[in-house]
């Protein structure tokens, strides 16, 4: 039996065999419809007093008929030909209005958010007659034929409160006819507009060639009322920065200020149209949120828009799997994304490889995904065994370096402060550095010589380089990463560096605190330093100094202040081994 999609509460069951009877319809090739069809569609739409929509392929066959508006009706994004931006989807809608006005901006997004061949908007009378020998007549006021324009292809959807780079650019583009008679509507060969709509859409993107290792990223933002509209700035701008260091390319950003989370889809369903829309206009292949998401957000919100959705974290995980260099990064990566991963195997099962049948896999009701999940299991046990072994390691070589009485400083701050290049101007390490967020994962130590605090003496110690924090740190990392972070609660003493050229800084160091707070051990003391004071003016230099007074103030990478620094580490050593 055929479906019908849609409102079909108060139906009559010979109202539904009407409306089943439209899947046997059948219309020319090269017509958009015929007068027949239209005036039938009518007809069923007066009786119900509802609007219809019916939806045909380009060999005329009805292969979905509704009960609503097209935007009620419309076809999920999954279920859509996945052409491109150059082509169309081969599916026209062909639907009904109760009133007698042009179709609305609803239906015109719809057609857009479908990439339709053809919208076609029948305004019925409320009245009409059958006639002898069958058919209906007289049900038809108008008609009014839409498509999309060539110029929708390039169009981005802008938010009022985020600037777009490039500045302001149009909306979605599409032409809708004046209104015209049946006859008229039935004249117009179908072929001839799909094939020029198509060959306006190729010229366009004939010089773009899509890059499929290179994700095309439109970022989501959702404003609390937690939030000032500074730091939620602040955040999204995080955000794409690690889209960036991930490898995507962020081609627009949205936002929506809302009172709570909408708890199926984080933002409301007008949003959600906004973004299914905005991603399939601009050709983007991955939807990043700014905040962690269940796995049935995941699920509801990629069957709305019909591409791939994650969030901050996965992005966090994607960077630092990019990143780690060890074999000991490398471990605790794989154990934070599979941590990440198996809450959320619902749904993704097919995409995961595993051993396939055999002994072990076999059993009463045990699906695929109990397997997935029991397989995870059993390897993130084997990688916890194995990151406590480093764990022991290390603190076999922290103990070795206590025995010898060598005071130990870390080095912490924000991601992107600047921690290897001081590294490496201090001790001329050969550290990786770029200027990108995460850029080094695995902690190196160097030694040191700075000023004894009491006689001037030149005194060694150790400084270790330790992964950069972030706003928000996942979980999972902060478990999987504690070995690294174990650096920091062993030291006798921290360096807490802040980029001081970014505008966020007060709330970095408040980041960085809170995460200090969070360590099983209390850190040591710790001093804080400036860096980048030769990109700042000298209003943030003032404010900061009035605010932090002993603090120090440095360029890593102009060397600036590195003296200083040596003999202000010289006396924080002195204090911490002293107090300790």
């Amino acid at each position: 039996m055929e479906t019908i999609f849609g409102n079909l509460q108060g139906l009559k069951s010979s109202q539904l065999k009407q409306l089943q009877r439209l899947y046997h319809q059948r219309i020319p090739g090269d017509r958009i419809t015929t007068p027949e069809f239209a005036q039938r569609l009518a007809a069923i739409s007066t009786e119900i007093n509802q609007p219809v929509c019916t939806y045909l392929n380009r060999r005329g066959q009805v292969i979905r008929v509704g009960v609503g508006t097209p935007r009620q009706t419309q076809i999920p994004p999954l279920e859509l030909p996945r052409y491109g931006a150059e082509r169309l989807s081969g599916i026209r809608c062909i639907a009904t209005h109760l009133k007698s006005e042009p179709p609305n901006e609803a239906a015109l997004t719809s057609m857009a958010l479908q990439r339709l061949d053809a919208l076609v908007v029948i305004n019925i009378t409320g009245t009409g007659f059958q006639k002898r020998g069958g058919g209906a007549t007289g049900y038809v006021k108008e008609a009014y034929l839409a498509h999309l324009t060539s110029q929708e292809s390039r169009a981005l959807i802008t938010s009022p409160s985020l600037k777009v780079e490039n500045g302001n650019v149009p909306s979605p583009s599409w032409n809708v006819s004046p209104p015209m008679s049946l006859d008229a509507l039935a004249k117009q060969d179908l072929i001839d507009l799909v094939e020029g709509l198509e060959e306006d859409f190729r010229r366009e993107f004939v010089a773009q060639e899509v890059d499929i290792d290179h994700d095309r990223v439109v970022i989501v933002g959702v404003m609390t009322d937690d939030l000032s509209s500074q730091q939620f700035q602040d955040i999204v701008a995080e955000l794409g920065r690690l889209v960036d260091t991930a490898g995507g390319e962020v081609l627009q950003t949205l936002w929506q200020k809302r009172s709570r989370i909408h708890p199926q889809t984080v933002v409301g369903e007008g949003k959600v149209q906004e973004i299914a829309l905005t991603a399939q206009t601009l050709g983007a292949n991955l939807v990043v949120f700014d905040r962690d998401l269940s796995p049935s957000q995941v699920r509801n919100l990629e069957t709305q828009i019909g591409v791939r959705v994650v969030d901050r974290t996965e992005v966090i995980l994607d960077i630092f799997a990019q990143r780690a260099q060890s074999r000991a990064g490398k471990l605790q990566v794989e154990l934070a994304q599979l941590e990440y991963m198996l809450p959320r195997l619902s749904g993704r099962g097919q995409a995961m490889s595993r051993l396939g049948g055999g002994i072990g896999t076999r059993g009463p009701g045990e699906t695929k995904l109990e397997t997935e999940r029991r397989a995870i299991g059993r390897r993130i046990s084997r990688l916890q065994q194995e990151v406590n072994q480093l764990q022991a390691h290390r603190e076999r070589l922290r103990q070795r370096r206590q025995n010898r009485e060598i005071p130990s400083v870390a080095l912490v701050g924000y991601t992107n402060a600047g921690k290897s290049t001081l590294l490496n101007a201090l001790t001329n390490a050969e550290v990786y550095t770029a200027d990108q967020l995460f850029a080094t994962l695995d902690p190196t130590t160097r030694r040191l010589v700075v000023p004894h605090a009491a006689t001037n003496e030149p005194q060694e110690i150790l400084i270790t380089d330790t992964v950069g924090f972030i706003h928000e740190l996942p979980a999972s990392l902060m478990d999987a990463f504690r070995a690294t972070l174990e650096e920091v609660t062993e030291a006798d003493a921290l360096i807490h560096l802040v980029d001081l050229s970014h505008p966020a800084w007060l709330s970095h160091i408040r980041s960085v605190r809170e995460i200090l707070a969070q360590m099983p051990v209390t850190p040591g003391p710790a001093l804080v330093v400036f860096n980048k004071i030769d990109q700042v003016s000298s209003e943030a230099l003032a404010q900061a100094r009035e605010e932090f007074p002993l603090a120090v103030f440095i360029s890593a990478s102009k060397r600036l202040g590195l003296e200083t620094l040596r003999q202000r580490l010289g006396q924080l050593v002195q204090y911490a081994t002293s107090s300790g």
